[in-house]
């Protein structure tokens, strides 16, 4: 697939759109007013700010430079603004240090050489070539001839115009993208034919769209159709004097486009793949049916159509394998509205022992289900506790293997937020997770080792991003120092993006990416328990790659958490069935032989039949590895 490199982010088909707020001249020669347009481009969250940059000299006659009046209507009134607001060399470096400390990536059009030749020695990462200069070849050959990425508007340029400079910078093997552009200001909708894009892409070059209509919609719209940029002028007033104002987006409308075409990238997903986000899942798990008993059936009776019947909730066979109950014959008593299984049509899961993933292996487990996993000798036990768990009481058996604690997440309706800015709120998270350390401590009495207990931090927020990140980690440092976990290993674990409480889809705003992860943990001598799906999630959101997250945290990873995941919050799927390569994740994770369970979503259904296909899924791609 086409695509170009800007710093560090990659530009094409398959990545996110990459969005540039275009200051262009529309800080009317104001440093200050730059900066203020800046500020409001970062707190849109834009990739990169660009401006304009040329040396009026090179570009007009000097007697029309004398006389404006020399030349036609026009140039009468754009001449004298472009005199009045072009920056000197010494603003143009405040401005790029600038958007150094803020993060953002400045970009900036040269329309000569002298100027393009200003920007390469300050550091620009790629030019942005004007429409106006399509056909520019001298320009075009000197950029080419810097090397660096280029991006070209074809506004006011005719077809056979783009195709020649597209050979043209084609045969000295230029790296670049095409934006389709209407070049009026503002331009009107039914001329701008967003549609031709697709001619664009013939050049199998990214392509993307540079808009000057009013309102956002058109240009949300490029996006939902694979715009690979997308570029708007940005004003603090439309109002304001000057040429490009009208046709430019305000800061608040800025941020609405955005948002809204992160939204539309969301929502587009891949195409490849259909899987079933959490809310559907516990959605369908009580607004979905299963076969059951139409009443006591005896074993060794033969089932025909009155003694099946459809109920909810969705936890045994599906409706869909009707036909395949009908005639046979059933080898266990089965209880009125007692769901059917797969072992009554002939299937059975079972684990081959001989040849599983070597890791210290066990299962989700609870008081009430945990002895019939036992058959399988795992190694670990993980309890998954609610706060109500924590006042029952364990049946006293003693284990030959580890024990791990899965706290509570939350109780009643409070998540539990180590991280959080509600004072009341951390400190009854904190006492929350000390029972549950004293818990811990008194049941490892029956296992062996130091036992384990994971926490989920918290940093959560419902409809609204947190900004304080640091104060989130500041707030989670002193919670870990609050806490009593001798003879305890505590593990923090990672988080998804876009975590699914109470019937709602939330945010979590840190304990996501492995380096801010590190750099928390590693200060204090601790270790994490590493989740998949959650990292996955996390990945697809941040567009950031999964296998160099784990790569980089498994050296601090005590325990791993293993599922499937796709989408933004497809979580806690079966191995296999989302997107991770579990083949080119043991090519990364084949040296960690430590603790570890398939954390499959509602796994410990029928027997623990999910887990069961999830360690074999894991073994088979972990021995592809060792095999090769």
């Amino acid at each position: 697939m086409p695509e170009i490199k800007i710093g560090d982010r990659l530009i094409g088909e398959g990545h996110p759109s990459y969005i540039i707020a275009e200051i262009g001249v529309n800080h009317n020669g104001i440093l200050q007013l730059a900066f203020e347009l800046i500020d409001k481009a970062v707190e849109a969250n834009v990739d990169a700010v660009k401006f304009q940059k040329r040396k009026l000299e090179n570009l007009y006659p000097k007697t029309m430079l004398e006389d404006v009046n020399t030349g036609e209507k026009n140039m009468a009134y754009l001449l004298p603004i472009l005199q009045k607001v072009e920056l000197s060399d010494e603003d143009y470096y405040r401005l790029w240090e600038y958007c150094k400390e803020k993060s953002v990536t400045f970009m900036c059009s040269p329309f000569d050489t002298d100027s393009a030749d200003f920007l390469n020695e300050m550091g620009v990462p790629a030019f942005k070539v004007a429409s106006a200069d399509m056909i520019n070849l001298p320009l075009l050959d000197h950029l080419c001839n810097i090397g660096k990425p280029m991006i070209l508007s074809t506004g006011m340029s005719r077809w056979e115009e783009v195709e020649f400079t597209v050979n043209f910078l084609k045969e000295r093997n230029a790296n670049f993208a095409l934006l389709h552009c209407n070049s009026a200001y503002p331009a009107a909708f039914e001329d701008i034919n967003l549609s031709f894009m697709d001619q664009l892409r013939q050049f199998d070059v990214p392509v993307g769209y540079s808009g000057h209509e009013r309102g956002i919609s058109v240009s949300t719209v490029a996006a939902a159709m694979g715009a690979a940029i997308i570029e708007r002028h940005i004003t603090l007033d439309r109002t304001m004097d000057g040429p490009d104002h009208a046709a430019s987006l305000e800061p608040h409308g800025f941020g609405k486009l955005v948002r809204d075409i992160r939204q539309v990238e969301s929502s587009l997903g891949t195409g490849k793949e259909k899987f079933m986000s959490r809310g559907e899942i516990l959605n369908r798990e009580v607004l979905a049916k299963s076969l059951v008993a139409a009443r006591d059936i005896h074993a060794g009776e033969t089932l025909s159509s009155e003694l099946i019947t459809v109920k909810g909730p969705g936890q045994g066979l599906s409706p869909q394998r009707y036909e395949e109950l009908i005639g046979r014959k059933v080898e266990r008593e089965i209880l009125i509205d007692t769901p059917f299984l797969p072992e009554d049509i002939g299937e059975q899961i079972a684990l081959n022992m001989e040849k599983t993933v070597p890791m210290k292996w066990g299962f989700v487990v609870r008081y009430t289900d945990y002895q019939p996993m036992l058959q399988y000798n795992p190694h670990i036990l993980e309890f998954h506790f609610t706060d109500r768990d924590l006042n029952e009481k364990y049946d006293g058996m003693k284990h030959d293997m580890g024990l791990v604690v899965h706290a509570p997440e939350f109780w009643g309706n409070n998540l539990v937020d180590l991280c959080t800015f509600d004072d009341k709120l951390r400190q009854n998270s904190i006492d929350m997770m000390q029972r549950s350390l004293d818990v811990t401590r008194e049941l490892s009495n029956y296992f062996v080792g130091t036992p384990k207990m994971v926490v989920h931090p918290g940093a959560a927020s419902l409809d609204h991003p947190i900004t304080d990140k640091q104060g989130l980690y500041d707030n989670l440092g002193e919670a870990v120092e609050k806490l009593d976990y001798e003879g305890v290993e505590l593990l923090l674990e990672n988080l998804p993006a876009h975590p699914w409480y109470f019937g709602g889809q939330w945010l979590t705003n840190a304990f996501m990416d492995t380096s801010e992860i590190i750099d928390f943990i590693e200060p204090r001598g601790m270790k994490i328990c590493f989740d998949t799906s959650h990292s996955k999630l996390y990945c697809n959101w941040a567009n950031v790659d999964f296998y160099d997250q784990v790569r980089e945290i498994l050296p601090y990873t005590s325990h791993l958490h293993l599922a499937d995941a796709s989408g933004l919050d497809g979580e806690g799927l079966q191995v296999g069935e989302g997107v991770i390569d579990w083949v080119e994740f043991f090519k990364v994770a084949k040296g960690y032989h430590g603790t570890m369970i398939p954390e499959i979503w509602r796994g410990h259904q029928r027997g623990g039949e999910g887990f069961l296909i999830a360690l074999n899924r894991l073994s088979e791609a972990y021995f592809k590895v060792i095999e090769e």
